[in-house]
């Protein structure tokens, strides 16, 4: 009656993994009445993503619940879509990204003045406040505080949750009826919509003299309200504002810091990939400036080719969206196979960037594969942990920018040893989170 269900919740990354090294490239499935094709060849892939994206939409589980993220660009379709995409666009321009990137080093070092060598901390908890910190500044030009921090935290759990269920179910509840679950996640959207506007109130009390960086007004909320569409002139009313603005928020802080979490937890295990980003990193702060305790600018960027190595690998083998999904609006046949209208096809980064076809030793923490003529030829879709085509993740060069500024922040100035008898495990949920977190002592360099 359930098909797959059982086996998917089992251990999700296992099975597709498992189906897509058993069965091959194409894989139909059923979970409970939905026809599925699980894809996992880069080819096919990219007919989805790229050169057939108008015949697909994002897939149901992302319908089941609009009161999280609205109409933002994660859910939003057709015309609506790329107008909002149009008018989110100029904030992740590259001119913008240096703007930001001062916000980005201050909010280290508030992380790193709480460290104490010797102690023991939870890494992926002090990535997500960390993360956290740089969306509110970046995105609000406001400081997320603890309490903030920590319903944000429990908020994205609920959230989490409701959608592997919806998206597990056999029976698709509808989001009004007030089950334990929808209530859960109505007080949840209730307390993020809290705090969202709580931060929209804080800035506009700050004045116009409030900055990002010292500039002029810099933040993404300010150039939300202010876009206009080039077309028609209009800009964003209040709830798409709103909605656009939870997207960025939730999903950039969140995405970004399971990749970081992901990547101290590697580096931890890999001492000789560590001292290289320590080398790294070192000499190009050094490179800048005379002083020992000088900061990673957005001008040293392109003086950490390493850095940003140990980044997509990490992102390669622990990729914070495992799976993407997408709906076929019509009839089409996708790699000889007859899918229909109405059918989704789920495409794993969990499942290709680990396939041995594409990678040398798949499972291995290997980033000097980036720097190297291994990964030059790979297909386009063998590595897509932002997804790809016209819905590419629109802020994924400013979560690059991001990720390795923070790492070039601390790599110099701590390193981490995992807690003894520490297991971690990937939790495949809406997000690929380690569980139960990854506990790690401090030292100092």
């Amino acid at each position: 009656m359930i098909g797959h269900l059982p086996l998917y919740r089992r251990g999700a990354l296992d099975f597709m993994t498992r189906c897509a090294r058993e069965h091959g490239d194409v894989v139909a499935l059923r979970f409970a009445h939905r026809r599925i094709l699980l894809v996992s060849h880069p080819d096919l892939i990219e007919q989805v993503l790229v050169t057939q994206n108008s015949c697909f939409q994002k897939h149901f589980a992302l319908r089941l619940n609009p009161l999280l993220l609205g109409k933002g660009l994660l859910t939003s379709e057709g015309d609506f879509w790329l107008r909002q995409r149009r008018l989110v666009q100029p904030a992740f321009n590259r001119s913008r990204l240096a703007t930001y990137a001062p916000a980005v080093v201050a909010a280290t070092h508030r992380l790193l003045n709480e460290w104490r060598p010797g102690e023991q901390r939870d890494i992926h908890i002090d990535m997500r406040r960390l993360a956290l910190d740089i969306a509110a500044k970046t995105l609000f030009d406001a400081d997320a505080g603890a309490e903030d921090a920590q319903d944000i935290s429990r908020a994205l759990e609920v959230s989490g949750e409701n959608f592997m269920a919806r998206f597990q179910g056999t029976i698709p509840w509808p989001s009004w009826l007030p089950t334990p679950a929808n209530l859960r996640l109505r007080r949840a959207v209730r307390r993020l919509d809290a705090i969202l506007f709580g931060f929209i109130r804080q800035r506009r009390a700050q004045g116009q003299s409030s900055t990002v960086n010292g500039g002029g007004r810099g933040d993404l909320l300010s150039l939300l309200l202010r876009a206009r569409d080039e077309e028609d002139g209009r800009g964003m009313s209040d709830r798409q504002v709103r909605d656009e603005a939870m997207t960025l928020f939730l999903a950039g802080h969140e995405t970004t810091a399971l990749a970081l979490s992901w990547t101290w937890f590697l580096l931890a295990q890999n001492p000789k990939a560590e001292q290289k980003l320590f080398d790294e990193c070192n000499a190009a702060v050094a490179h800048a400036s005379a002083s020992t305790n000088a900061s990673p600018s957005f001008d040293d960027l392109a003086r950490l080719p390493y850095t940003e190595a140990v980044l997509l690998e990490a992102m390669r083998l622990y990729p914070p969206a495992y799976v993407i999904g997408r709906e076929a609006t019509r009839d089409l046949t996708l790699g000889g196979f007859p899918l229909r209208k109405g059918q989704t096809v789920l495409m794993s980064q969990w499942v290709v960037q680990r396939d041995p076809r594409f990678f040398d030793e798949p499972d291995e923490f290997h980033p000097e594969r980036w720097l190297d003529e291994r990964t030059e030829k790979l297909p386009k879709f063998a590595y897509f942990p932002f997804g790809g085509g016209p819905r590419l993740c629109v802020g994924n060069t400013f979560a690059m920018m991001e990720m390795t500024l923070i790492l070039a922040t601390l790599a110099p100035r701590f390193r981490f040893t995992l807690a003894p008898g520490c297991i971690v495990r990937p939790a495949a949920s809406f997000t690929l989170h380690p569980a139960p977190g990854i506990p790690a002592r401090i030292a100092r360099r």
